[in-house]
C-alpha cells in the first residue's frame, strides 16, 4: 500500500493505492462522471484505490483531473518498480455497446503515450477532453508506455468508459505473476 499527499494552490489531494487489491474504491473528487471512471478503473484493474481531492472546481475541472492523474501515476510508479516476476506487457480491447477501445501497455519504466480517441463536449460536469490530460499525467508519472486507440463508437459516455476499462484490464494483465520471468527485461532491470 502506497500513500501520497499533494498540495498546490489549485488542489489538495490525499490518495492511497494497493496494487494487488480486490477492486475496492473510495473516491471523492467532486466530479461525478470522473469518480465513476476511477471506481471502474479500480474494479477492473483489481487494485484498491482511495482518493480525496479538493480542487478549484469553481474555475473548472482541469486541475483536479490532471492532478489526480499525477498522484495516481506517482503511486503506481512507487508500487511497480523495480519490476519483477510479472508479465510486464498487457493489452485489452473493451466494448461498450457500439464503442470499441483498445489499450496496450508496457511497464517499461520509460514513459510514452499515444491517445487516438475523439470525444468532445461534456458528460455531466466532466469535460471529455480531460480524459487525455488525466492519462498523460498518469503515464508520465507512472513511467509506463501506454497506447489507447478508439476503433469505433459515437457515444462519448461509452467511449470514455471503454478507455478506462481497457486501461484497467491491460494493467491487470501486465501485472499477472510469472515467476519464470524474474526480471522481464534483457537489460536485467526495470
Amino acid at each position: 500500500m502506497a500513500t501520497k499527499r499533494r498540495t498546490t494552490k489549485e488542489t489538495d489531494i490525499t490518495a492511497s493505492l494497493n496494487l494487488i487489491g480486490s477492486g475496492k474504491a473510495k473516491i471523492n473528487v467532486g466530479i461525478g462522471y470522473f469518480e465513476h471512471m476511477l471506481e471502474s478503473f479500480a474494479k477492473h484493474a483489481l487494485i484498491d484505490l482511495e482518493i480525496d481531492c479538493k480542487g478549484d472546481l469553481h474555475v473548472d475541472s482541469h486541475h483536479s483531473v490532471e492532478d489526480c492523474g499525477i498522484v495516481i501515476g506517482e503511486l503506481l510508479c512507487e508500487c511497480l518498480y523495480p519490476l519483477h516476476s510479472v508479465e510486464r506487457f498487457g493489452d485489452a480491447c473493451i466494448v461498450m455497446d457500439e464503442a470499441c477501445v483498445q489499450a496496450a501497455l508496457d511497464l517499461s519504466h520509460r514513459p510514452y503515450f499515444v491517445y487516438d480517441v475523439s470525444t468532445y463536449g461534456n458528460i455531466g460536469s466532466f469535460d471529455c477532453e480531460l480524459t487525455e490530460e488525466f492519462f498523460k499525467s498518469l503515464v508520465f508519472n507512472a513511467k509506463i508506455n501506454l497506447h489507447i486507440i478508439q476503433h469505433r463508437g459515437h457515444n462519448k459516455h461509452h467511449i470514455i468508459e471503454a478507455v478506462f476499462k481497457a486501461f484497467a484490464v491491460a494493467l491487470r494483465r501486465a501485472l499477472k505473476p510469472n515467476e519464470r520471468i524474474s526480471i522481464p527485461s534483457t537489460k536485467g532491470v526495470l
